[in-house]
């Protein structure tokens, strides 16, 4: 079977900013194979410079990307069409073999599932799939200049979104505190959930504080308050807070199901956010589903500024759960040369084009 690979340079409509810096563009690796039909299946190795454990440089990238296809030279189309195949010690093996690498895998499980779907672009038979449901998602204030972010603000009030994440961190905290007490003046919690995202932008000393601060406004949730390894810390914090912390970045780079389970006793944060381009594809997403259920830990589901391809899979992954948490997802929006998009957003809601 021949796989082949295609780099795809993202490009912002507006420069996108996180506690990282500034975004303009974002590379993915398209895979793809033609089926004996005539379709196409494809795949998105996603990544994000400067937070993809498996990503430093493009060259090496790129090197890693062959390794992969050449993995797979030997297979054929009609192994991916057996019914067992994600039950077969030859699919385990290869997860096992390339758990640190999660965007190839999340690439890779992605086309596997376009092929036994014919490249109809259908991953999962679920109700989502097949147009029945949708998903509630959030509405994602990016940060920048106070006057952007209110205006973001405005369009996903006028779009219909109940529940808005902001991302805190990159410009004064008096004026990102300023903008959450102005939404919360206007709705209630009962009438807008507010969730915000720091990517670690707070210090172990002001983090408190600052939780304190943002539980008067009645925050529904943070990710990742304080930058990720600093477990004890995390820990008091979780045990501590007037707020939901959801850990994120905490789970990046963490591959072993027994790691997992131990990081998550250790630190008992009150949610989970899952990225399969960097938390292990969907096999490892699912390792932490379980696990967090496990120990009673709630989770949800968001992007990590895919294409529409990598989207799709997404969210049509993260339909087979009944999760009524509202999904960090989207239709790739962000993006002025984006693929061909089968999602569509309406009143807060996630579907497929029907």
């Amino acid at each position: 079977m021949k796989i082949n690979i295609k780099k795809h340079l993202l490009h912002f409509k507006k420069p996108s900013g996180t506690s990282r810096g500034i975004l303009y563009d974002k590379p993915s690796w398209i895979l793809s194979v033609t089926l004996p039909n005539g379709n196409t299946a494809q795949g998105e190795c996603s990544i994000i410079p400067g937070l993809s454990p498996d990503f430093s440089h493009e060259e090496n990238y790129e090197v890693d990307l062959n390794k992969l296809i050449a993995y797979f030279a030997t297979w054929e189309i009609e192994d991916f069409m057996d019914d067992s195949l994600f039950l077969h010690e030859k699919w385990h093996a290869f997860l096992s073999e390339w758990r640190t690498f999660p965007s190839l895998v999340f690439g890779m499980e992605s086309l596997a599932r376009e092929i036994r779907h014919h490249g109809t672009g259908m991953l999962f038979d679920n109700a989502f799939s097949r147009k029945e449901q949708s998903i509630p998602i959030n509405g994602l204030i990016w940060m920048g200049e106070e006057s952007f972010m209110l205006e973001q603000m405005e369009e996903k009030l006028m779009a219909g979104f109940t529940t808005i994440k902001m991302k805190v961190g990159a410009i004064d905290w008096a004026k990102e505190k300023s903008l959450l007490r102005q939404l919360r003046n206007r709705f209630s919690a009962e009438e807008l959930t507010l969730r915000v995202d720091a990517n670690g932008a707070f210090s172990v000393q002001d983090a408190p504080s600052k939780l304190e601060q943002l539980a008067e406004l009645e925050i529904h949730s943070i990710e990742q308050p304080i930058m990720a390894g600093q477990i004890a810390e995390m820990r008091d914090l979780c045990a501590y807070t007037p707020v939901g912390i959801a850990l994120d970045e905490e789970l990046i780079g963490v591959h072993d199901v027994t790691e997992k389970e131990q990081l998550l006793a250790s630190i008992q944060p009150q949610f989970i956010v899952l990225k399969p381009s960097l938390h292990g594809g969907f096999s490892g997403s699912k390792e932490w589903i379980e696990l967090a259920e496990r120990q009673g830990i709630a989770w949800w589901m968001t992007s990590a500024l895919e294409s529409s391809i990598g989207l799709n899979a997404i969210a049509q992954f993260t339909a087979n759960y009944q999760n009524n948490l509202p999904q960090g997802l989207g239709t790739g929006g962000l993006y002025t040369n984006n693929f061909e998009s089968t999602l569509v957003v309406a009143n807060g809601q996630l579907s497929m084009i029907k």
